[in-house]
């Protein structure tokens, strides 16, 4: 959970850190500092509206969990997660450029108008959308836990990491290609929605809400393969090994679980599971090469 959090927190916070730099930098250029206390105004308000939608969403959860539902909207949060996450690594990626000349047409137009309030809204919107994401991704992958996310390593980690990487590449002390990082990082991400994407659909089928086409003779799914003896998903399963087989598994459970939060990684996936994971890889790897193609490959494929 702490590796997810960190990635997480990383790329929504230095997303909404350089976006933050570039509205101040474009006041500069504009000449009109005076506008910066607003953006600042704009961007704390988002801050303690992002806290307490994560207070909100905790109560919410607990209300839930306290007559039995919290096993619903858990796989409801992480259907949903899995849809954002994509949404974010393969459709932002693609509107970066003109999200940023939108929000210098934005910027002038509060300066042309000598609009303050338009300012503040501006900077808290785009700062709120970061925030609740965050919030949205944390109650994900902590089971709906999000304070035990909030003060991790990770995601402290995460944090000051993003501002150290934002700071040094607005002020123009460290070069570094943002659309590389956000390439790599997304990367990772997807990993994080396919692994939630594989979690889901096995959750679903223990609880009996779908099937499978591969079944045991008692009706319940059954595995494609079973590798716990390599690297179980789970510590619980290295022990329940060593207990019935009185030999230890090659690689550590600890692992094993690390393994199945970052990459979806199943010791005896159902079929459902396997077909999952290699079509949302699929899809994603798809959408990636229309997106990278040259402009100059893309106009000679229409004119064909």
């Amino acid at each position: 959970m702490d590796f997810q959090a960190f990635l997480i927190t990383l790329r929504e916070c230095l997303e909404a850190v350089l976006i933050v730099g570039l509205i101040l930098g474009y006041l500069d250029r504009l000449n009109a500092p005076q506008y910066k206390k607003w953006v600042y105004a704009g961007v704390g308000l988002a801050l303690l509206v992002s806290v307490g939608t994560a207070f909100l969403f905790q109560v919410v959860f607990t209300s839930f969990a306290s007559f039995g539902s919290d096993t619903y909207l858990r796989l409801g949060i992480m259907i949903v997660s899995v849809i954002l996450l994509t949404h974010m690594v393969l459709w932002m990626g693609k509107e970066a450029k003109e999200n940023q000349k939108a929000t210098q047409a934005k910027v002038a137009a509060a300066v042309s108008a000598g609009s303050a309030i338009t300012m503040i809204v501006h900077s808290f919107l785009v700062i709120v959308r970061e925030g609740v994401e965050t919030v949205f991704f944390f109650a994900a992958i902590s089971g709906g836990e999000i304070e035990k996310v909030l003060t991790s390593y990770g995601a402290l980690s995460g944090l000051l990491l993003a501002l150290i990487i934002g700071y040094l590449f607005v002020s123009g002390t460290m070069k570094i290609s943002v659309k590389r990082f956000f390439q790599v990082t997304g990367v990772l991400i997807l990993f994080i929605a396919a692994g939630m994407l594989v979690q889901t659909i096995g959750r679903f089928q223990d609880l009996g809400l779908i099937g499978s086409f591969l079944s045991n003779a008692d009706g319940t799914p059954a595995a494609v393969y079973n590798i716990v003896h390599f690297m179980p998903e789970h510590y619980i399963d290295q022990v329940q090994y060593l207990r019935d087989t009185g030999n230890t598994t090659l690689i550590s459970g600890q692992i094993g679980t690390f393994m199945a939060a970052m990459f979806g990684y199943s010791h005896n996936p159902s079929l459902e599971q396997v077909l999952a994971w290699w079509g949302y890889f699929g899809f994603a790897g798809w959408m990636l090469f229309l997106q990278n193609r040259s402009p100059k490959t893309a106009r000679l494929k229409e004119a064909s």
